[in-house]
């Protein structure tokens, strides 16, 4: 967490009143609540009547997906289209809606380096005309970092909403909701550097949606629930830390990524990066390091005090080919052979080094064990 955010969060704490309330504890929260709003919207370029707060980006995705569809199938509408490879916060409400609200789900492929095929999209949305309710395309993958070309999307959708799952990308790229025509795009405090547990829907003005949530409507009545002052308040000054200082930390990163690659490739000869190295998050890296084992891999570099993950952080734990690498074109033993590895501002070249020294043991002990050939 930033120190801006960390600050923001101990100051807001001190303060106990529920924004929802009329009495002055509550009015002076509330206060800062609608302050904090009109920052965040201010960093993401959208209005701040805009801002629908959550407590997840899952929460978010799961706002936008079934309230855009649940519009839409008013008017007979049942058609999601989205990519194979999207978070799972996105696919599994969209299989959700498809098991139990009759949708009809049409996955656009991507390639190698994860970037949808934008002329499939494109006969999709011709060969569905007028029965599609949404399209949710993420803006940058979780687990590789492609970023994909979002204007070009909402260009090919036309009238259709579309939704886009911002979270990776906010505060690391340029990204204005304003500009990009985006009917709706989550975002989360925590990837920011902001607090757990507080995120948002930015959903476009004058739009209303069905509800996921049903009680006091405290969000335009789209979304009930006792706002997280403190936590909102921290998401303000952690988004716009981030993007006030976008431009010098993705320099930094992305030295830092570089040198992360080179490092491992001098000392392991036979891996491959997996997604784009130009367009792409600054701070993801995807490695195959063929013939091992990537959780036992992740287990020896966490001894030598070196974190890093098998592939989304929300299905840790679960050691199971990696859906985005399958839907890239990657084998299953290849899936289970891959590491991410997440860098930000506050890495540095000797933690780089450190891993340095280490990969090729650690490596070669992972192929010793994993019995693959």
């Amino acid at each position: 967490m930033v120190e801006s955010s960390v600050l923001a969060l101990t100051k807001q704490v001190k303060k106990l009143g529920n924004a929802s309330s009329l009495h002055s504890a509550g009015r002076l929260v509330r206060k800062d609540l609608e302050a904090a709003r009109e920052e965040l919207a201010a960093a993401a370029d959208c209005a701040p009547s805009e801002i629908i707060f959550t407590s997840t980006g899952t929460e978010a995705n799961n706002l936008a997906i079934k309230g855009l569809f649940w519009n839409g199938a008013k008017d007979n509408k049942k058609v999601i289209i989205t990519s194979t490879f999207e978070h799972h916060a996105v696919m599994d409400p969209i299989v959700w809606l498809a098991e139990h609200e009759g949708a009809q789900v049409v996955g656009i492929n991507v390639d190698r380096k994860g970037f949808i095929d934008l002329a499939e999209l494109e006969e999709a949305v011709e060969q569905h005309k007028g029965n599609i309710a949404l399209i949710s395309i993420m803006h940058s993958n979780n687990e590789v970092g492609t970023l994909q070309d979002i204007a070009q999307v909402v260009k090919i959708a036309g009238d259709i909403p579309v939704h886009s799952d911002c979270v990776q990308s906010f505060g690391k790229v340029d990204l204005s909701f304003k500009k990009s025509g985006l009917t709706a795009a989550t975002i989360s405090a925590h990837k920011v550097g902001g607090p757990l547990g507080v995120a948002a829907l930015i959903l476009k003005k004058g739009l209303d949606i069905e509800p996921i949530l049903h009680g006091g409507g405290q969000e335009r009545d789209i979304r009930s629930g006792t706002f997280n002052a403190p936590g909102i308040v921290a998401f303000a000054a952690a988004a716009t830390d981030a993007v006030t200082n976008k431009k010098e930390r993705d320099t930094k990163i992305r030295q830092l990524k570089e040198e992360l690659i080179t490092t491992i490739k001098k000392n392991v000869s036979d891996i491959w990066v997996n997604g784009d190295l130009e367009k792409c998050l600054p701070g993801i890296v995807s490695i195959t390091f063929p013939k091992t084992d990537s959780e036992g891999l992740l287990l020896l570099l966490d001894a030598e005090g070196i974190a890093c993950s098998t592939g989304s952080a929300c299905s840790a734990g679960v050691q199971r080919p990696s859906h985005v690498l399958l839907a890239m074109g990657l084998s299953e033993d290849e899936t289970t052979s891959t590491l991410r590895f997440s860098l930000s501002y506050t890495n540095t070249i000797n933690e780089i080094a450190k891993l340095g020294a280490v990969i090729a043991s650690v490596v070669a002990r992972s192929k010793a064990a994993s019995g693959k050939k």
